[in-house]
């Protein structure tokens, strides 16, 4: 099996003149049934009433995209749609698979062919010179069915994750809703014993302590991953060590919905601390710090903490006092550990499900690798 390498504008056909931007106004005038996708650098953006092509085309980004390895920067579009004028528009000719072209796309490195800085840009000359290699057509279908076949398994694995997020956001509607009238309607300030910022000092050392930053806290999850560590004298230990069922909050961040994002800490393998971006909070006995943490990441406790937010220089902060004034609905002791029991059912399922996920996205990621340098199949 031989590869060639042909310049883009050799395996496609260029359709930017067909291309045509809408401004808010424009776009809100054709939308009252919202029937066709309207499309920009990335995907869809929104739906409305005519389109402009009626065929299979290639979008790759041409501002505001990604084009580094293995980023993201085209995708195909099979069904009427408009685009504007951040995606390039082609379609394959004879003996190009359209789909085997999106995946080499995603997978190489255009960085090289991207002008600007504050903003990329992707120019139609540097896009023609964008060079591939491609296999004859039996080759280029073989490649495209097995790396479809492994996206697919990616896709099925996010879908059954998916569905456990919206199990467990059944269960916590379930334990809020069905007696009301048992709830108690108190401020945060009622069940609070305790804050603390963490440390400012900042610092990078592989020896030293985990510090735990705003990156790592995710909603209802601490991320373990990539993990920043300081070298910490016993004070600061003693004033910003994690205990366990510590409840750490956002709180600041240059975007609103981000501020409050809260997780619990339930144990880890070593010490852990964390700096002056979270708020570490102790509750009293009669609070579930988990329910607590969901009901803060629900919609309805991002509505309530956004209500109680300062700005400052771009910056969106919440405080003590603004954490006190904050409105809480708390079920039941017995109602919120019966949502502790299945959220931690759950969650085990789930890390199980992220674990398989990983490992299917190095398999599809192994097989592009294997796949663009011929040896995927080599007879």
């Amino acid at each position: 099996m031989g590869f060639e390498t042909v310049k883009l504008k050799d395996l496609t056909i260029n359709l930017d003149n067909k291309r045509k931007p809408l401004n808010e106004l424009e776009r809100k005038s054709l939308k009252k049934k919202g029937l066709y996708p309207y499309c920009g650098a990335n995907g869809v953006l929104d739906y409305i009433d005519e389109f402009i092509f009626d065929q299979e085309i290639l979008c790759i980004a041409e501002d505001g995209g990604s084009w580094g390895f293995r980023e993201k920067c085209a995708y195909i579009m099979n069904e009427p749609c408009w685009v504007n004028n951040h995606a390039h528009v082609l379609v394959a000719k004879e003996n190009v698979n359209v789909k085997y072209l999106c995946y080499y796309l995603n997978y190489a490195d255009l960085s090289k062919h991207i002008t600007g800085t504050t903003r990329g840009k992707l120019t139609k000359s540097a896009l023609e010179k964008i060079e591939v290699k491609i296999p004859d057509y039996s080759t280029q279908n073989k490649i495209v069915n097995a790396l479809d076949k492994s996206q697919e398994l990616i896709d099925k694995r996010k879908a059954q994750i998916e569905a456990l997020d919206q199990l467990t956001q059944s269960v916590f509607l379930e334990i809020l809703f069905r007696n009301p009238e048992k709830n108690t309607r108190i401020k945060f300030a009622e069940v609070i014993k305790e804050t603390k910022n963490g440390i400012s000092r900042r610092g990078n050392d592989e020896n030293g302590n985990i510090v735990l930053r705003l990156r790592d806290i995710k909603e209802n999850l601490i991320d373990y991953t990539d993990v920043n560590r300081i070298k910490l004298n016993e004070t600061e230990k003693e004033n910003f060590r994690v205990n366990l069922n510590d409840l750490l909050l956002i709180r600041v961040n240059g975007n609103p919905d981000y501020v409050g994002r809260s997780a619990v800490f339930t144990g880890y393998s070593e010490e852990v601390f964390f700096n002056d971006h979270i708020i570490r909070i102790k509750t009293i006995e009669s609070v579930e710090n988990i329910f607590l943490a969901y009901y803060l990441n629900s919609y309805i406790g991002k509505k309530e903490l956004r209500k109680n937010l300062k700005t400052s220089a771009g910056q969106y902060t919440i405080s003590r006092e603004g954490l006190n004034k904050v409105n809480i609905i708390l079920p039941t002791l017995e109602d919120q550990k019966y949502f502790v029991h299945w959220f931690k059912v759950i969650q085990e399922k789930k890390q199980l499900l992220q674990q398989s996920l990983v490992e299917l996205n190095n398999t599809f990621n192994s097989l592009m690798q294997r796949a663009f340098k011929g040896e995927l199949f080599n007879d």
